[in-house]
């Protein structure tokens, strides 16, 4: 396996007075001098191998050279991933050349440890050369133990075991990197089930959300973004954080924008971009004083409370008031703390509320729609839909909920039990309320379930059943209670 730019096993040497020449001898003074005399130094290419500073000290192993040019403050950045006219890295020349103190000064500094050559051969294919050429295996347990992937291929198409020729001379680094490879292996397979699972949780709990299907078609695409993101870099791949943008839900009450805010926050947890999934709801009265200077310390402690989660503002445009004029509103100060957090990548904050009057909060702030890219519209519920939410939560009721242990009579199919909405109640109705609706609908059912039983009745599965007639009945009461209002 030749490897070019090397001359016996070192890069071929400089000038004396030139930098590179300097960083070879390892005159560390020499260095600081000319940096200080010419900064733009840092990354001057010497002729014919086109090598910088950080090539030539990496390639001999001086780390004090290595480490003050990668922590240099000039004009320029040191290029970490330089190459000379092979297509080599400071990282490669540094484990073709066993300068193991050297390759880790350059791994923790964030050197791609996949970075290419012109022959395709990546880091771990040259400290195998090395390995083969002295005996040394150094080189090449610095690279596995940063995850340096086992089955990286070249142009060639060989990985750097394909490289290392059969007998006993070569067993020890043989069995090396084949140990890691399996390891390797294992854990890619164990994390496509971790990936698997993730995904499944995910459906399962978007699963309970009736409609909305452009919101969940966005948020299937972030779960298997942030999924992939994390493959990726588990397989050792650099590639940016990917950071969840902030948000506005506008709809009507109880078309479940907080529920769905509960469900991201677990989401974006459950793959890494927010380190809990708490989801912290706030109003008006939560973030605004009274007088002055009360808003910015008591809106600031509800943002500390929300950090490494979501910051959930209903009714958000409860900050801003309805006539300019106003001076005595402290809102706009509250809703000015929230906005100089946002950019911070601590916290993702969610503004909620009627389409019509969060209008206001988005032209209140210059800087509103650069920071909040995402603005999803939650629809009113059909009849259909309501009585879907119903069968949900009948079918699988938490232990706190009052509907825990009753079920409803097979006669209350969806179809059934939405034509039963859509005669009890009106557009208007439905539109005020929404979800809200089956909650109150199902708790006037439970109470009306109460009313008839006889206190003689011993059968159990009329005792837990609600009816038809005890929805109706449930519907009835919601209707006048309504018009008391």
């Amino acid at each position: 396996m030749p490897v070019p730019g090397s001359q016996n096993g070192r890069p071929r040497p400089a000038k004396a007075e030139t930098i590179h020449g300097l960083a070879r001898a390892g005159d560390l003074d020499g260095v600081r001098r000319k940096l200080r005399e010419n900064p733009a130094l840092i990354n001057d290419r010497n002729p014919v191998m086109s090598q910088t500073p950080l090539h030539v000290a990496a390639g001999y192993n001086n780390t004090g050279i290595v480490k003050f040019l990668l922590d240099f403050q000039g004009t320029d950045t040191i290029e970490l991933e330089a190459k000379n006219m092979y297509g080599e890295t400071p990282l490669h020349m540094a484990v073709k050349n066993s300068s193991c103190e050297s390759a880790k000064l350059l791994l923790e500094r964030g050197a791609d440890i996949e970075a290419k050559a012109n022959n395709g051969m990546a880091p771990l294919h040259l400290a195998v050369w090395h390995a083969l050429q002295g005996g040394d295996c150094r080189t090449v347990s610095v690279l596995l133990s940063y995850n340096a992937d086992c089955y990286a291929k070249d142009d060639e198409g060989k990985t750097p075991l394909n490289h290392i020729p059969g007998g006993a001379a070569n067993e020890k680094l043989q069995k090396l990197l084949s140990s890691y490879m399996e390891e390797q292996r294992k854990r890619k397979a164990l994390m496509s089930c971790r990936e698997g699972r993730a995904m499944a949780e995910f459906e399962e709990a978007i699963s309970q959300i009736v409609g909305l299907k452009e919101l969940k078609m966005q948020l299937r695409r972030w779960a298997r973004g942030m999924l992939f993101d994390e493959k990726r870099r588990a397989m050792g791949l650099g590639i940016a954080s990917r950071r969840a943008p902030h948000m506005a839900f506008l709809g009507n009450p109880g078309t479940g924008k907080t529920m769905v805010a509960r469900i991201l926050g677990k989401l974006l947890h459950m793959v890494g971009v927010l380190p809990t999934d708490k989801v912290i709801e706030v109003q008006r009265t939560d973030l605004v004083g009274e007088f002055v200077g009360h808003t910015g310390p008591k809106t600031r402690r509800k943002i500390q409370d929300a950090e490494g989660g979501i910051l959930f503002v209903d009714e958000a445009y409860r900050l801003i008031p309805m006539q300019k004029s106003d001076d005595k509103d402290y809102g706009v100060e509250a809703l000015e703390e929230i906005m100089s957090v946002m950019d911070s990548g601590k916290i993702v904050v969610i503004f909620a509320g009627y389409c019509e009057p969060m209008k206001r909060v988005i032209a209140s702030n210059d800087g509103f729609c650069r920071r909040v890219t995402k603005f999803f519209y939650f629809d009113d519920f059909s009849t259909t839909e309501l009585a879907e939410i119903l069968h949900l939560k009948m079918n699988n009721p938490s232990e706190s909920s009052l509907l825990y242990g009753f079920k409803l009579d097979p006669r209350c199919s969806i179809e059934v039990v939405g034509e039963l909405i859509a005669r009890e109640t009106t557009e208007e109705r439905r539109k005020q309320m929404n979800g809200g609706l089956v909650d109150t609908l199902l708790i006037n059912a439970r109470e009306n379930l109460d009313l008839r039983l006889d206190f003689n009745c011993d059968d159990a599965n009329t005792m837990i059943t609600i009816t038809l007639e005890d929805l109706e009945a449930g519907l009835k009461q919601i209707s006048r209670q309504r018009q008391l209002q």
